[in-house]
């Protein structure tokens, strides 16, 4: 039988038990939805690309993203996305529209019970 692996990296680690944390302290299953998509094999992970943010959501929403965001396409809306990583372009966009980029640690801070927040994938 193969062995069960989990991530490697120790970051992806720490964000991983802060959001099954996070979960059970403010009995929120977004978090814990997200945590498990980060456990499974980075190839699974998705690629998002602004332009689905541009089609999906409406200004001042909240996006998660359990993967890496791009910069292709274009943003005219301030929206506020959480990603495991960003493009240079993807931040640099987002930031002009007026819209924030922000790390798990600090979604889990600003929204601890998760509400009103998509999970593009």
């Amino acid at each position: 039988m193969a062995k069960k692996t989990g991530p490697t990296n120790p970051n992806t680690k720490k964000i991983i038990n802060k959001l099954k944390k996070q979960s059970i302290e403010k009995k929120t299953k977004i978090y814990s939805n997200i945590a498990k998509r980060l456990e499974k094999p980075r190839r699974i992970h998705p690629t998002i690309n602004i332009s689905k943010l541009e089609k999906h959501l409406n200004k001042g929403d909240t996006a998660i993203i359990p993967g890496k965001l791009l910069g292709d396409g274009e943003i005219t809306k301030p929206i506020t996305v959480s990603a495991k990583q960003f493009s240079k372009t993807a931040k640099t966009k987002i930031e002009q529209a007026g819209g924030k980029c922000l790390t798990y640690e600090e979604i889990i801070e600003k929204n601890p019970k998760g509400s009103k927040i998509k999970i593009m994938s």
